[in-house]
């Protein structure tokens, strides 16, 4: 079975500038895509889980969601990496509109977009991690079985300082960005920081 790093977009990979409806709105965060590089380098699949609650909210439709994503995929392949697979939840429990309204298994805090890429990818879920910048990343993670991190990027340090005692301890590690995060995976797997 295959190891992942399972990783947030939007203040993980980019900057959070809200619900991205224009491809040309992503601005990747200096040294995502080297730390991608690196985690793809030691062998880890890196499947994007990504709540997606614009679409929900109507505030763009599914298809400019799904457009806005095949864009993102092509930006990361021009820097020299990619993700395998991009998985999204549309829906927001209270402020989704129609079908969009319903407290799924799918958004984050629940599970069911990584046991999806878990399915598809062949994944051991407790060899892999969940990096991102919200608590919903990391709980996600926790509930599937991996370990965590979270970042001092995008909502990161409203986060860190709202986390509980326990939330705290439950964290794997907190990292600057992602290629801090990507670095202390690396070692946690055995491999020397720059291999």
């Amino acid at each position: 079975m295959n190891r992942a790093v399972f990783l947030d977009r939007d203040g993980t990979i980019n900057e959070d500038v809200g619900y991205i409806s224009d491809p040309d709105s992503f601005e990747l965060i200096p040294g995502a895509i080297a730390a991608m590089q690196r985690l793809r380098a030691a062998g880890f699949c890196l499947p994007l889980i990504t709540n997606q609650a614009g679409v929900g909210k109507g505030l763009m439709t599914e298809a400019q969601l799904v457009h806005v994503l095949d864009a993102f995929q092509g930006l990361l392949r021009a820097e020299g990496t990619y993700v395998d697979g991009m998985y999204y939840c549309p829906h927001h429990p209270i402020e989704g509109i129609g079908a969009y309204k319903t407290d799924c298994e799918c958004r984050k805090p629940g599970t069911g977009m990584l046991t999806e890429a878990a399915r598809d990818h062949d994944i051991d879920l407790r060899r892999s991690y969940m990096i991102g910048d919200h608590w919903s990343d990391a709980e996600a993670g926790l509930r599937a079985g991996c370990r965590v991190v979270l970042l001092r990027t995008g909502h990161g340090p409203q986060e860190i300082a709202r986390l509980t005692s326990e939330q705290h301890r439950r964290v794997d590690y907190i990292a600057d960005d992602l290629a801090e995060a990507s670095d202390w995976v690396l070692a946690q797997e055995g491999h020397a920081v720059g291999e």
